[in-house]
């Protein structure tokens, strides 16, 4: 070590003892970029130095993973040290994109991202779109060193999780863990499947404020593992070049009635229409695979999809809140909702399904009206997170009446098919998930200590 060198640490060393309070706060700001003071802060801690291992507050937050395709291609022609400069630089590009809208990052995961949103699902969109159109700036700048294009895929879902401090005595980090976090991980992994860019489930879709601001449309339902019902799949393209993204504009409601042929095994009308989407919209990736799957249908019989739309719907006992209204309530909501699909596939007419959706609209709401209240008085601490959800399906369920109103005479199928993923899916998911965690509460509450 040279002589400066040694005077150099002589005088930071001095300086420390003159104000350990700066060394301290350097200690922790040095902290800060390995454990997000964000994170800190939403678990109720004042700094780092409060944080101990279990410590953990639940939360809905919307979860983004983020991947780039085909990276393992591109390093094996990078060496080590170029791999480490282009990850680097790939991650300066993103990481205030994702703090300008309100986005954590947990961790880096190799060329991947793992990003919370503790807000609104709004913010998550509004983030991921804005990187892909961060992407394009980054894509000119590596060509000019020489490096080739690149193309990530994202993923989102919202749900309840719990965010904390796992780990053991001499290595902890924070985390969060859920369910909900293997469905946004699932959500990214499938953009591989439609050579698409951004992929958000129904529980994202449903927990958007301002989703007509946005480019969406219904992708597929898909089995995840651990789960009993199957989840709704949404492309949003708003992020796509502005020619493709307004031909999927023009073609979106004849996309999802291709969907819906081809979910009915109607094929060859769903190749029908999916062939003129195509036509208006060649590169329309999405529509491509639902060709090439309706085209292995025809030739083999195999028929891929993972949620078959059998619009059945009927409550079980694994449902149950444990709250003898809420769950007859449940019950009977379920029944009058098969009565509704029933009506759908045998009423010759919209007259004869008028008086049916009112019925079902009404008691819907007579429902929610008594969850929250029930919710209200048990000081529920997600009571906001119901309500909101029950104002958004509210919303969607009018959109649905209209949507039957139009089409009941002219596209049955195309009506079943949204009846399948606006109401059966929703009651279903919602019931099984939200609704059994008020349940969990109320037990909890019930069995309390005085």
């Amino acid at each position: 070590m040279s002589i400066t060198g040694i005077k150099k640490n002589n005088r930071v060393s001095q300086s420390s003892r003159r104000s350990p309070q700066k060394s301290v706060e350097k200690i922790i700001g040095a902290y800060s970029r390995f454990v997000p003071q964000e994170i800190i802060r939403l678990m109720g801690k004042d700094d780092i130095n409060s944080v101990f291992l279990g410590d953990h507050i639940e939360k809905t937050m919307t979860i983004l993973f983020s991947d780039i395709r085909d990276f393992t291609s591109l390093s094996e022609e990078m060496s080590p040290r170029q791999n480490f400069t282009f990850i680097n630089a790939y991650m300066a590009c993103m990481n205030p994109v994702i703090a300008q809208n309100g986005g954590i990052i947990d961790k880096y995961i190799g060329d991947a991202i793992m990003a919370l949103f503790p807000a609104d699902a709004d913010d998550a969109l509004r983030c991921a779109i804005r990187m892909l159109r961060q992407l394009q700036l980054f894509n000119k700048k590596i060509k000019q060193a020489g490096y080739p294009s690149v193309k990530i895929g994202l993923g989102l879902n919202t749900g309840l999780m719990m965010l904390g401090i796992i780990g053991g005595e001499h290595f902890m980090e924070t985390t969060v863990i859920s369910d909900a976090v293997n469905l946004a991980s699932r959500m990214e992994s499938l953009t591989k499947d439609y050579k698409t860019s951004l992929l958000i489930s129904e529980h994202t879709y449903y927990s958007l404020k301002h989703p007509s601001l946005y480019h969406i449309r219904f992708v597929d339902r898909v089995k995840v593992k651990g789960k009993m019902q199957c989840q709704s799949v949404y492309e949003v393209f708003d992020a796509d070049p502005k020619k493709l993204r307004e031909a999927k504009r023009k073609t979106k409601i004849l996309f999802e009635e291709a969907l819906a042929h081809y979910h009915f095994k109607n094929v060859d009308r769903a190749m029908e229409l999916l062939s003129e989407c195509l036509r208006q919209a060649p590169d329309d990736t999405v529509a491509q695979v639902y060709r090439d799957r309706c085209a292995e249908f025809r030739t083999t019989g195999n028929h891929e999809s993972s949620g078959e739309f059998d619009l059945a719907i009927s409550w079980s006992q694994s449902m149950a809140v444990d709250h003898a209204v809420i769950d007859d309530q449940h019950r009977t909501l379920f029944k009058r909702a098969r009565g509704f699909v029933d009506a759908v596939h045998n009423s010759r007419d919209y007259a004869q399904l008028d008086p049916v959706m009112e019925f079902l609209d009404e008691y819907i709401n007579v429902h929610f009206d008594t969850e929250e209240r029930l919710m209200a008085e048990k000081n529920y601490p997600f009571l906001q997170m119901q309500i909101d959800q029950h104002r958004r399906f509210s919303r969607y369920f009018e959109e649905l009446k209209k949507e039957i109103r139009a089409k009941f005479d002219a596209n049955r199928a195309y009506v079943l098919f949204r009846v399948q993923v606006l109401i059966i899916d929703w009651l279903i998911n919602h019931t099984s998930k939200l609704d059994r965690h008020f349940g969990k509460f109320l037990r909890q509450t019930n069995n309390r200590p005085l």
